[in-house]
């Protein structure tokens, strides 16, 4: 396993991260259990979750993946091996379940971490992280700023005092962003600078194959500023693996299962797939492995946050730390880029 520094600490986390939002949806507690105890063994030190998971985010499920970790920490008494990383949720109505007061305000925060704190049989949390920004921008990897939202009031300069006394409170050792912009990480660190207060370490948002809208601005900022990038959904919903082409899918697989989760659904997409799958083929590569292989690789990621229904995708994908891309096959990927550029923005 390679390690890598968190932002601009010493603190350093796996290049690959136990991405957990299938606990309590599509993995039960047993099968959480199994993948920690297997992620551990192979040298992770990094696990991902959030208060609204499992996905998709429903009443009956909330907070069920955190619950799976805390009995898993209970169980094991492993809490100072690992690095453990949650979420409060964004203002939606679809989330309304978690909190009718859903935002970042000090006391929705402070209400978030506590409860993270039950689920997780935790009193701290290494890594805590606002899911999605207040307001309604081109957030979620998408392209094209047509959402601008005059209604909402600037609130970063509270979520950023809230953080601060988190941390000095022994509560949070960090905290980060995540689906956010460029102009809302330079914003959140311009306040945070100006009043003397700790700035996000990470920002946690969608990086593929199908999606590199990361790299229009924010890759900069991430190396330039330290803001370290903790890439989600580098599967594209699995569509990279190439079971969807090649017909090995299963009704248990999410998009499937999930309609509403159709990012990575669109004909571009699947043709751009098509073509990575050819690259792998040619080069006797694993698709998955060459997509994770790729990210894993990139200048600005700090972790790649992966996620496994079984124990044969886990093994896979965490072996792609062991693969090296070569020019030619970047090469080759960037090609397919620039002829179907961003098709899953």
């Amino acid at each position: 396993m390679e390690y890598r520094k968190l932002g601009n600490t010493t603190l350093e986390v796996s290049a690959i991260c136990l991405g957990t939002m299938t606990f309590g949806q599509q993995n039960t507690e047993s099968e959480g259990h199994e993948q920690i105890d297997y992620a551990i063994s192979k040298g992770i030190n990094f696990i991902d979750t959030a208060e609204m998971y499992s996905v998709p985010g429903r009443p009956e499920t909330q907070g069920s993946t955190e619950r799976i970790i805390g009995s898993w920490l209970n169980k094991t008494g492993k809490r100072h091996e690992i690095i453990l990383a949650t979420k409060v949720t964004g203002p939606s109505a679809a989330f309304s379940h978690i909190s009718p007061n859903l935002g970042f305000s000090r006391t929705r925060i402070r209400e978030a971490v506590e409860g993270s704190f039950k689920r997780l049989n935790t009193d701290y949390i290494d890594l805590y992280q606002m899911h999605w920004p207040e307001r309604k921008t081109n957030y979620f990897g998408q392209l094209g700023y047509v959402r601008h939202d005059d209604q909402w009031n600037d609130n970063f300069e509270e979520a950023i005092d809230t953080m601060y006394d988190l941390v000095q409170e022994g509560k949070i050792r960090y905290w980060g962003l995540s689906n956010e912009t460029a102009w809302g990480v330079m914003r959140t660190c311009s306040i945070a600078d100006q009043k003397g207060m700790p700035r996000p370490l990470s920002i946690q948002n969608p990086y593929n194959l199908l999606n590199r809208s990361f790299e229009v601005g924010l890759a900069e900022i991430s190396i330039r500023e330290k803001i370290s990038l903790l890439v989600y959904s580098p599967m594209a919903f699995g569509l990279l693996s190439g079971k969807f082409h090649k017909k090995t899918d299963t009704p248990n697989d999410r998009i499937n299962q999930f309609k509403n989760l159709a990012r990575y659904n669109g004909k571009e997409s699947y043709l751009a797939t098509e073509k990575y799958l050819k690259i792998a083929d040619d080069a006797g590569l694993s698709p998955a492995q060459m997509a994770l292989a790729y990210v894993n690789g990139r200048p600005f990621v700090t972790s790649n946050i992966i996620g496994a229904t079984n124990m044969s995708q886990l093994t896979e994908n965490i072996e792609s730390i062991n693969v090296k891309l070569t020019s030619e096959i970047i090469d080759q990927i960037d090609t397919v880029h620039r002829e179907i550029s961003n098709p899953a923005p």
